[in-house]
């Protein structure tokens, strides 16, 4: 009777993890959505159109001119985009220096006109009216 109960007790477990897993997989991928649409703006040079579709915490953090300053003296050097493609995205509820709620945090291998090799992270997090809109973005 007890080896039955097991592989039942695992089976119950899986099937209550796989709803989880799927919601977070929908998450991840909304909030790609969302970081791509985002990082269009930051590519055309429309990085003041950018902080204003940014997380509520992000406009918060930073002026809009101080953020289109950093993304001239940052961003504007690297050249055209020549391209991107998704590395991790991760799920969390926490993150460091920011409120608890639901981010994704993306990283993205970028490649530049005048730099071939760079990792974009962007983190985009659910705001209260339900839409994913960026909270942090850092290039290295």
């Amino acid at each position: 009777m007890t080896s039955k109960r097991i592989p039942l007790i695992v089976l119950l477990v899986i099937l209550m993890a796989v709803p989880a897993a799927a919601g977070n997989t929908q998450k991840r991928n909304a909030a790609l959505v969302s970081a791509g649409k985002w990082l269009r703006l930051i590519d055309s040079g429309k990085y003041g159109e950018s902080w204003n579709e940014a997380a509520e915490f992000f406009r918060n953090s930073v002026s809009r001119e101080q953020w289109s300053q950093s993304l001239m003296s940052v961003r504007k050097p690297l050249g055209r985009l020549i391209s991107r493609k998704v590395k991790t995205k991760t799920y969390t509820t926490s993150l460091p220096g920011a409120p608890d709620g639901e981010y994704v945090v993306i990283q993205f291998k970028t490649s530049f006109e005048y730099k071939q090799s760079a990792i974009e992270t962007v983190a985009p997090m659910i705001e209260g009216d339900g839409k994913w809109r960026v909270s942090g973005y850092y290039i290295k």
